[in-house]
């Protein structure tokens, strides 16, 4: 019988906390005894933000997304394919887990387009290649890939990474995609965690204004996820993560309706990191 997969998206801002990556762990082992097979998407917003302010490199955003340049791209690469990357395998290793680095580039997972000229290299993602992931998983490790991406010209991209991980989600038809977050959930109207939702309560939400900035970028993402057969997507706290093994009311959990359509959205373009 063919594993189900479960995707884990983990937030730069939560890899702030050193307890997020003990967290992770748990969760990871935890769902290894139930017979999950887990890949890992992570970002690194804050360390991206340090190290171009330790090299002096300033940037700016338009429309919400950062604009990335050839000089930036580079620092890019380097902390979220190494250091952040790193980071997290070296911590699922200490805890006893078989863990693998992938870049969404340099491994030829993540392949790209320029999302819009004036953001030069932010990729949309038009094609995941899963050979490498999968690799990984039949060797027993766990995958723990960059968001990195590559052009046609092999330039690389910067690639949001709630979008990398919903497109491998979709790729690899898993059953699960969790987001690991700074927050308890996705808020509703009264500022409260709502336990579960579906695509029309999320649309009436963002429509109202109540959805916005990041968590826009991740409810568009989870939406896309849904109408491209993930079973369900749940967003919570990265330091309640391995709580979610026993207790499965955690966080937002978001689930399809029939004949659900949000094609009226372009929901394609996420920020990038």
């Amino acid at each position: 019988m063919m594993m189900q997969k479960i995707v884990i998206k983990l937030g730069g801002s939560a890899l702030q906390n050193p307890e997020t990556l003990r967290e992770l762990s748990r969760l990871v082992a935890g769902y290894q005894k139930k017979n999950y097979a887990v890949v890992l998407v992570h970002g690194g917003g804050p360390a991206i933000n340090q190290e171009l302010v330790k090299r002096n490199i300033t940037w700016q955003f338009v429309d919400g997304q950062r604009q990335t340049t050839t000089e930036m791209m580079g620092v890019i690469d380097q902390v979220l394919a190494k250091d952040v990357n790193g980071l997290v395998v070296n911590a699922l290793q200490f805890a006893g887990i078989k863990a693998r680095g992938l870049s969404g580039a340099a491994d030829r997972i993540l392949f790209c387009v320029q999302a819009k000229p004036e953001l030069l290299q932010v990729g949309k993602v038009v094609l995941v290649n899963p050979q490498a992931i999968e690799a990984a998983l039949k060797a027993g490790q766990i995958p723990v890939v960059a968001p990195i991406g590559i052009g046609d010209g092999h330039e690389k991209f910067n690639v949001n990474a709630d979008w990398a991980a919903t497109q491998i989600a979709i790729a690899l038809n898993a059953k699960r995609l969790v987001f690991l977050t700074d927050q308890d959930g996705i808020w509703d109207e009264n500022k409260k965690p709502m336990a579960k939702a579906n695509p029309r309560r999320m649309e009436q939400l963002i429509e109202d204004g109540v959805i916005a900035g990041g968590m826009l970028t991740k409810v568009q993402a989870m939406m896309t996820a849904l109408a491209s057969g993930v079973g369900q997507v749940r967003v919570l706290h990265a330091g309640s993560a391995s709580l979610l093994l026993k207790q499965e009311n955690l966080g937002t959990l978001l689930t399809n309706v029939p004949h659900y359509n949000h094609s009226k959205r372009d929901v394609m373009h996420g920020r990038a990191s």
